[in-house]
């Protein structure tokens, strides 16, 4: 398994634990994301951006209300205002190995380790959009994320809502 950190920053050679303002009872950390989750970082740091998929007891309503019009079964929305910094945006994936970190959240994809770390590889990615089209992820644009953000609080879709405190509120 391959862990990743995404970046705008070309050239971080360690990662220093850093401790998070808003996880004041935890150590300071470095953070990492699996394979898996690692598409919902294919953005602009500040993109708000709402990431879903089905999981085990998705309702078969629930199924068809988000992904019945798709041949998908995953899909990132972004707000329009932020298309024009995503397709012309690249970011670094760094590459780090697994046995260094631990499992912090399984739903969210989240390992982190308190010791500093070297990344093994950073790799440029350039096509944000066609990255994640590649990996057959449907890639919705839309004037505001929250009515999406409602309509996915009481469904039974798995879900990852990042940065919306950057989202354009109603």
């Amino acid at each position: 398994m391959k862990l990743y950190h995404f970046s705008e920053e070309a050239n971080i050679e360690v990662f220093v634990p850093r401790k998070l303002e808003y996880r004041v009872d935890e150590p300071a950390q470095v953070w990492t994301i699996d394979e898996f989750h690692a598409p919902h970082y294919l953005f602009p740091r500040d993109c708000p951006r709402v990431c879903i998929w089905p999981k085990e007891d998705t309702t078969e309503q629930d199924y068809n209300l988000f992904f019945g019009h798709s041949r998908t079964n995953r899909m990132v929305a972004v707000e329009t205002g932020w298309i024009d910094r995503i397709r012309k945006g690249c970011i670094y994936r760094y590459v780090f190995k697994a046995d260094e970190f631990k499992l912090y959240e399984p739903n969210a994809g989240y390992y982190t380790t308190t010791h500093t770390v070297k990344p093994v590889v950073v790799e440029r990615v350039d096509d944000l959009l066609g990255g994640l089209t590649a990996l057959g992820i449907e890639v919705r644009i839309t004037p505001s994320l929250i009515p999406l953000k409602q309509s996915i609080a009481t469904s039974t879709i798995n879900f990852s809502m990042i940065r919306m405190k950057n989202a354009i509120q109603e």
